[in-house]
């Protein structure tokens, strides 16, 4: 009679320990409230973005979010609201939401996981995805708060690019 050996499972590291790794070799700072969730700092070239990445074990899934200092008040939230549905149509991957009880503006992004197998790279690339689409899109929510500006014109002059050199 043979035994049934159950096969070797290699260990699966915790997804956040390999976001923390990455979040140390840049030298970001960090806190690893809880053993799902990480908060970091990032600095942007045109403020610091503050993230939150959490860990839903139920679902497989890693989530980030990613605010500025930016709030909106309840006489602007209209024209953001207006640029909100302009830039997620333009979005492939996560969206910008407005918190409805402090006006403030995040970005916010799911990773599904299956088997929570995930690898350093997808971590790394959540957050790229995530500190590009903030750069990107800043400029406009900053011309619709202090400029005055449309949704449009504010998306218009927000990704406007320079080519060469005055």
């Amino acid at each position: 009679m043979k035994l049934a050996t159950p096969e070797h499972q290699p260990s699966v590291e915790h997804p956040l320990d390999m976001l923390e790794q990455a979040v140390e070799d840049n030298g970001w700072p960090f806190e690893r409230s809880a053993r799902d969730e990480i908060n970091l700092t990032v600095s942007g070239r045109w403020c610091d973005y503050h993230f939150c990445f959490t860990w839903r074990e139920d679902l497989q899934a890693l989530h980030v979010s990613a605010g500025f200092e930016m709030r909106v008040s309840k006489e602007r939230r209209a024209e953001i609201a207006e640029l909100l549905l302009t830039i997620n149509s333009q979005l492939w991957l996560g969206h910008f939401d407005l918190w409805p009880e402090d006006g403030t503006v995040l970005f916010r992004h799911v990773l599904i996981f299956p088997d929570s197998r995930v690898s350093a790279a997808q971590c790394e690339a959540l957050l790229q995805l995530a500190v590009e689409a903030c750069e990107h899109y800043y400029p406009a929510f900053q011309f619709v708060l202090w400029g005055g500006k449309t949704a449009q014109q504010a998306l218009a002059a927000a990704i406007l690019e320079c080519a060469g050199q005055a």
